[in-house]
């Protein structure tokens, strides 16, 4: 069944009310979110609700994750502040609409399955630095600027604030446990909204970040030169937005996947954001990706369908329109303390649970990547740098497992090979033959073994040479088809004799 219609299957046992609740809560943690990173990056900050609608809608109708939020991500647009403060914002706008395309090549040439290369440690640090960046983010709603600088609350206004966070985060914890009958993030929100609209406190608001009145996204063709100046200006933006957000966005459906014990579609996934981030470059929103913080609280709200994106898409845009008067009247206190509750439930407690089970090597690097997301912000760079770690432990590991078992039948001596040949394992296998002493034949047997790059070949193209220089015979026994193409490959390089195995037939073969 297409996407968009899955949003009206009754057959699907959707919790209509629970989606749409959901949905409402979503949108009231995603509306401050995304205004104060529009104006982090100095963008106006209806980029940023813009940003919330256009992705939110479509990735929802069109994703390969239902229950996955979509918004203007504070990882996607950080990479976009250089741009505007060196260009502007209508090279953004066109930087956006060029990392939709990027996003959309790799859905289609379903490059998204690379994500499987992220190992379990790397996935630790990643969701563990996430969930430490969202928690101090909303410290700075503990902050208010004095004379043009920004100081920490003092006094009664950071006790009111303190007060009215921890009263979201008790409703968070304890509701639940009475009722699951209506998320307990929205009823915090509610609350928290209705207690200092009683009793009249003085505290910090939604207002106070910026107005979220406006009208509907205009279309507008990005106001740039077309040439390949400015290709070669937006480019290196377009492709680190681009792999940013699809790193985001598939780790996050990763979570989401092990949360809902169902199965997403990453390449899918890749392609709405694109066509998303295509529209937003030409609706002027700021881009975005999934959100992993707003996707945690559609979850925890019990959301687990296509239904709630769209409400809480739809509500974002409402609230632009019409809504405006109350939402800027929403306590930033209540926001921040369901966003902690968030960070605390996103937190892998379970890493902690485990470690000393973990050998040291996955450890430090859990810690490492996740010292990299929060010092530097910057998720994509964080996942890189823990794969590429991985990936350099475990060729060093297995260069360690190469080994052989000799044995001399009828004046022949066989070598069986154990384990991987590849560019780590060549120096401990070539001090593995004794090439001076041993016999007129040798043979390799490869039962147990495999070649798997040309450092591989290499290594026994030169075997090849040292015992023809002894006037000795190699060789090369029960290869692989893959590793028999491969040296098929290198024909003009390598001359090893291989013995070619019997194919048996049985008797129903004609």
């Amino acid at each position: 069944m297409k996407p968009y219609l899955q949003l009206f299957d009754f057959s699907k046992k959707i919790n209509y009310k629970i989606e749409i609740l959901a949905g409402l809560t979503v949108a009231m943690t995603m509306i401050p979110e995304s205004l104060s990173f529009a104006i982090l990056a100095g963008f106006p900050p209806l980029t940023g609700l813009y940003a919330a609608f256009i992705m939110g809608l479509i990735t929802a109708i069109l994703g390969g994750r239902p229950g996955l939020v979509s918004g203007g991500a504070g990882a996607t647009v950080i990479v976009l502040i250089a741009l505007m403060k060196s260009n502007g914002i209508e090279y953004v706008f066109a930087a956006v609409a060029l990392a939709g395309v990027i996003q959309i090549g790799v859905g289609l040439f379903k490059l998204g399955k690379f994500v499987r290369l992220v190992p379990q440690p790397v996935m630790f640090g990643f969701v563990n630095g996430l969930a430490i960046i969202i928690f101090m983010s909303q410290l700075e709603q503990f902050k208010t600027v004095v004379n043009g600088k920004v100081e920490w609350l003092t006094g009664m206004p950071l006790y009111v604030m303190m007060g009215l966070a921890a009263l979201t985060v008790l409703i968070v914890i304890f509701l639940p446990k009475i009722t699951k009958a209506v998320p307990a993030s929205l009823v915090a929100i509610i609350v928290v909204f209705l207690v200092v609209l009683g009793f009249g406190i003085d505290t910090k608001l939604v207002s106070d970040i910026s107005s979220v009145k406006g009208g509907f996204p205009p279309f507008h063709i990005p106001k740039i030169p077309i040439n390949l100046e400015t290709i070669r200006i937006i480019i290196p933006y377009s492709i680190i937005m681009a792999g940013v957000g699809l790193t985001e966005g598939l780790l996050t459906l990763n979570l989401v996947d092990e949360i809902t014990d169902t199965k997403g579609n990453r390449n899918k996934e890749s392609i709405a954001q694109g066509i998303a981030n295509i529209t937003n470059g030409f609706f002027t929103g700021m881009g975005g990706c999934p959100m992993i913080a707003q996707t945690l609280v559609n979850l925890s709200a019990g959301a687990r369908a296509r239904l709630s994106g769209v409400v809480a898409a739809i509500t974002i845009l409402i609230i632009i329109l019409v809504g405006a008067p109350v939402i800027d009247r929403l306590p930033m206190a209540a926001l921040a303390g369901v966003m902690m509750m968030v960070a605390i439930g996103t937190f892998e407690w379970m890493s902690f649970r485990v470690i000393n089970k973990m050998p040291k090597q996955d450890i430090v690097i859990g810690i490492l990547v996740a010292v990299i997301t929060v010092w530097l912000h910057n998720l994509a760079l964080a996942v890189l740098v823990g794969v590429i770690i991985s990936a350099l432990v475990y060729a060093w590991e297995s260069s360690k497992r190469i080994m052989v078992r000799e044995e001399t039948i009828d004046g022949i001596k066989v070598y069986q090979i154990f384990g991987p040949l590849f560019f780590g394992s060549v120096a401990n296998f070539n001090e593995l033959f004794d090439v001076k002493n041993d016999p007129k034949l040798v043979v390799l047997d490869f039962k147990d073994s495999r070649v798997y790059d040309m450092s591989g070949i290499d290594a026994l193209n030169k075997l090849t040479e040292s015992y023809s220089n002894q006037n000795k015979t190699l060789q090369l026994r029960h290869l692989s088809n893959d590793c028999k193409r491969l040296l098929k490959n290198a024909d003009a390089i390598i001359d090893v004799n291989i013995i070619e195995d019997p194919i048996y037939r049985v008797a129903t073969e004609k």
